[in-house]
């Protein structure tokens, strides 16, 4: 008889809650909270890429974007999910997309078109093997890695707390790298390669007061944590890196504020360990 007791509490319980929605919340439902409107997902470097559609071209190169991994190893043990994207690929698809200086064959996931193939030489589909286009070929296939996701580059603060009344202030900046290469399909020679890497800022302010009331201890906490989205940051290495390829590689001619930032911070470390 006991072990019935918990199954009617969660009957009743169930019961009464449905009732208690059915009361309190309108018949057709309640109206959900429509956030921020859907943007274009651009970059600061995607203007630059919209840039080479503008420039006249004829016979345009044919592309194939393979598989552009994360090799990074990085795993975020709270989720136990990956730190980065793992859409690197199709981030560089559309990137090639926004040049219009590009043909663009499928080549990452071939799945699909294979099947739609054997469907046509099965005679499963409307169209006959007579009236098939011939499969394109492409003339360069990129593929690369996400190679690096240092934490911690930089980090520093400062804060003041007097008699429980303060603020403080940290920033952090890490850093995300990328490899990408050029492959001619008819040769297999790499043609091109590209390495870059992007820093990745954000910051913290934070304000507390306490105070004891009586015995009681009242505290208030304000701050701001504001930081530039990581994915954004792996999606601007892809964007310049897919410039440079239209660029650097193909010879398309450069907008003026759209190249890769020159640093010399390896120089100027030779030149300590050198003595200079």
């Amino acid at each position: 008889m006991s072990a019935k007791k918990p199954l009617v509490a969660m009957f009743l319980a169930t019961t009464l809650s449905a009732c208690a929605a059915q009361q309190v919340y309108p018949d057709k439902g309640v109206q959900p909270v429509i956030g921020f409107p859907v943007t274009s997902n651009n970059t600061p470097y995607s203007k630059c890429l919209v840039s080479l559609s503008k420039t006249p071209a004829t016979n345009l190169p044919v592309f194939a974007v393979g598989d552009v991994t994360d090799k990074t190893g990085q795993i975020d043990r709270t989720t136990n999910s990956t730190v980065l994207s793992q859409g690197v690929t199709e981030m560089m698809i559309s990137a090639f997309a926004k040049t219009q200086r590009a043909h663009l064959v499928e080549r990452y996931d071939l799945r699909i078109p294979l099947a739609e193939a054997r469907m046509v030489q099965q005679k499963l589909t409307t169209l006959s093997l007579e009236n098939r286009a011939p499969v394109r070929a492409s003339n360069f296939v990129v593929m690369g890695a996400l190679t690096e996701l240092n934490y911690n580059i930089l980090s520093e603060g400062a804060g003041l707390y007097v008699s429980g009344i303060g603020a403080s202030g940290r920033t952090v900046i890490i850093n995300v790298g990328l490899d990408v290469r050029v492959v001619n399909s008819q040769t297999f020679s790499v043609a091109h390669v590209s390495s870059l890497q992007k820093q990745i800022f954000g910051y913290e302010v934070e304000a507390n007061v306490f105070r004891f009331f009586g015995s009681r201890l009242v505290e208030f906490d304000a701050g701001r944590i504001q930081n530039e989205p990581l994915q954004l940051g792996v999606r601007s290495v892809v964007e310049m890196a897919v410039y440079e390829i239209m660029t650097d590689f193909l010879g398309l001619p450069a907008v003026e504020g759209c190249g890769v930032e020159q640093v010399e911070f390896q120089q100027a470390h030779l030149g300590r360990t050198k003595g200079e």
